[in-house]
């Protein structure tokens, strides 16, 4: 499954947005999504995976992967007082594969709902990393209120908590991204990305980084 709205590192940050067109009617928000990986729907990921799998395995190679996803997924146990516990939806925390399963989940989301909105132009800009979003919007065609009812209209396991911008600035990842005519400014404010990411060489228009 593509993963196309995905922020890998700040370079692919820096360089995703500098085609935009932006003007004094584009606001930016944030959003986190509220406990990810205890709230991943387990049977309706692997059912999408089923289908990814599909496109380029025979049915016998695929039931034999969902076969071993299955019984992987579904040692979700922990111990509280003495008690042991099964969650009826999440991931165990520390599995190997939780960050590839949430991958997989929001990815169809991605593609299901929000390539709507930005098809329609409401939402400009959506990029994810990790459970953390930032979107720019159009406010003469949506209003933040309306974003964050469709968001959380999506799928009954996602609520996101939004934070808006505050004279044209926010803070996203480790930038804080500055909203200034004629440019974007984004300050690294602590660069806390995997050490091992792309050499950090960003445009200096409509982006630049200090």
């Amino acid at each position: 499954m593509d993963s196309y709205y995905n922020t890998i590192n700040l370079t692919s940050l820096a360089n995703n947005p500098s085609k935009l067109k932006i003007n004094d009617n584009h606001k930016m928000i944030t959003y986190d999504i509220k406990d990810l990986y205890a709230n991943i729907p387990v049977n309706k990921t692997i059912e999408i995976a089923k289908n990814q799998l599909l496109k380029n395995n025979d049915k016998q190679k695929t039931k034999q992967i969902i076969t071993i996803l299955k019984t992987i997924l579904e040692q979700n146990y922990f111990s509280y007082q003495d008690t042991l516990y099964h969650p009826k939806k999440g991931i165990a925390m520390g599995s190997p594969i939780l960050g590839t399963m949430a991958e997989l989940f929001l990815q169809y989301i991605e593609n299901m709902h929000i390539k709507q909105i930005l098809d329609s132009k409401n939402i400009i800009f959506y990029t994810i990393y990790m459970d953390d979003i930032l979107v720019i919007y159009d406010t003469t065609c949506a209003a933040p209120d309306s974003i964050q009812n469709y968001i959380n209209h999506i799928h009954s396991s996602l609520q996101f908590s939004p934070t808006y911008e505050n004279n044209a600035q926010i803070n996203f990842l480790d930038l804080h991204i500055i909203k200034k005519k004629p440019i974007w400014k984004l300050t690294c404010t602590e660069n806390l990305l995997p050490l091992t990411s792309p050499s950090t060489t960003y445009p200096s228009t409509p982006w630049s980084i200090n």
